[in-house]
């Protein structure tokens, strides 16, 4: 059992009396150091597995995850048919992932926030050949850190939840490393949710959802952010390829769900599940089709309401007069994914029966939604358990 929150805890006080190097460690975020201590930890465990008679094996990994009734479910990273979401926040991956939650054979679960940061690690010892030139020193290659990687990713994604046939990851900036993440993963699929950046730009601004290199006060500032981001997960899928990388638009997800999770579920070799047309009905349940949501993730008071469009034109009537002018130059890439970025409001399509009457209901009885939504988020809040 790791408890890192304090070196003293793990016996390095001694060595860290410096002034100088306390200094250092005080400005660096914990998880990273945290972060830093476990890959290295899975580094030399998987040195010792997976060596034989001086000599390197290589083997995938591999993990084991009993549910309540201690069946075994065994979960091979070369072999498992894992989902991936991603996609910019605020693109719908949540919604997403709890369509596809509701699922009797699929478990998501949510945001695990440490994926991305691991990946992120990865990358910035990439980016420095004196690290690269250390690591090769010290007898740790490519494969060395990929099954290392794997495995910390595995780890996290099978036992943050109830162990299931097919286990989904909803971590949306894990995109930007999606061709990598699937030489880990060779039977994944991937989900890129695309929604018009107007809407995520908006949507960023006004919940006040923090991005590394976004200013929450320059609607101008973020749609280039925004375009940026999405033209590398553009590229990322592309990379992946189109039969195992699906780009899905949010608001014809929402407009025309059971057409579009008809497609979804046949592409990720699921059966049709009903469900996933009700997620609603699902949340805070346990069982099979329970969702699990996080109390934190911005968009757990939404998703508790049925499909619905309210959220789809939010944006029209908030961009300055000198952004709505320059978009196309400040956004190319909204016009790419096939929307005018001069339409203002835009025609994003009509929606199905169902879908209506869930936005007629929505509006006509605010209140309760409002109230049960309130109820809901109330229950998501988890006490810590090991």
């Amino acid at each position: 059992h790791w408890n890192l929150g304090s070196v003293q805890r793990v016996g390095l006080h001694r060595r860290l009396r410096s002034p100088c190097i306390n200094t250092m460690l005080s400005k660096i975020p914990r998880v990273y150091i945290k972060l830093t201590i476990l890959l290295v930890t899975l580094l030399a465990l998987y040195r010792s597995l997976f060596s034989w008679g001086g000599r390197r094996v290589n083997v995938a990994p591999r993990t084991v995850v009993l549910d309540s009734d201690l069946n075994e479910y065994i979960y091979h990273s070369d072999t498992h048919p894992f989902i991936f979401i991603g996609g910019h926040p605020r693109s719908g991956t949540t919604l997403m992932r709890a369509m596809l939650d509701s699922h009797a054979w699929v478990r998501c679960g949510e945001e695990t926030r440490l994926i991305p940061r691991i990946l992120q690690m990865r990358d910035n010892w990439y980016k420095s050949e004196l690290e690269v030139n250390r690591l090769e020193q010290a007898g740790i290659g490519d494969t060395l850190i990929n099954t290392a990687v794997a495995a910390f990713m595995m780890e996290i994604i099978a036992k943050h939840g109830q162990p299931a046939k097919v286990l989904c990851n909803k971590d949306p900036l894990v995109m930007k490393q999606g061709k990598y993440v699937t030489e880990l993963f060779p039977k994944a699929k991937w989900l890129f949710m695309v929604r018009d950046g107007r809407a995520v730009v908006h949507s960023v601004m006004t919940r006040k959802v923090t991005i590394s290199g976004y200013d929450l006060n320059d609607s101008r500032q973020c749609l280039s952010r925004w375009n940026t981001v999405v033209t590398n997960m553009d590229q990322q899928c592309k990379e992946i390829g189109p039969d195992r990388c699906m780009l899905v638009y949010y608001e014809q997800l929402v407009l025309h769900p059971k057409k579009w999770m008809s497609i979804i579920t046949e592409f990720l070799g699921l059966p049709w599940d009903e469900s996933v047309l009700h997620h609603q009905d699902f949340i805070n349940k346990e069982g099979q089709n329970g969702i699990r949501v996080s109390i934190k993730e911005r968009s757990s008071d939404q998703i508790v309401k049925p499909i619905n469009v309210e959220a789809l034109t939010q944006w029209v009537g908030h961009f300055p007069d000198d952004v709505l002018r320059d978009m196309g130059k400040i956004a190319p890439m909204l016009e790419k994914f096939g929307y005018n970025p001069y339409e203002n409001p835009p025609n994003y399509g009509v929606p199905d029966g169902q879908v209506a009457n869930n936005t007629r209901d929505i509006q006509k009885n605010r209140d309760f939604w409002e109230a049960r939504s309130k109820q809901l988020v109330a229950q998501m809040e988890k006490k810590h358990s090991d």
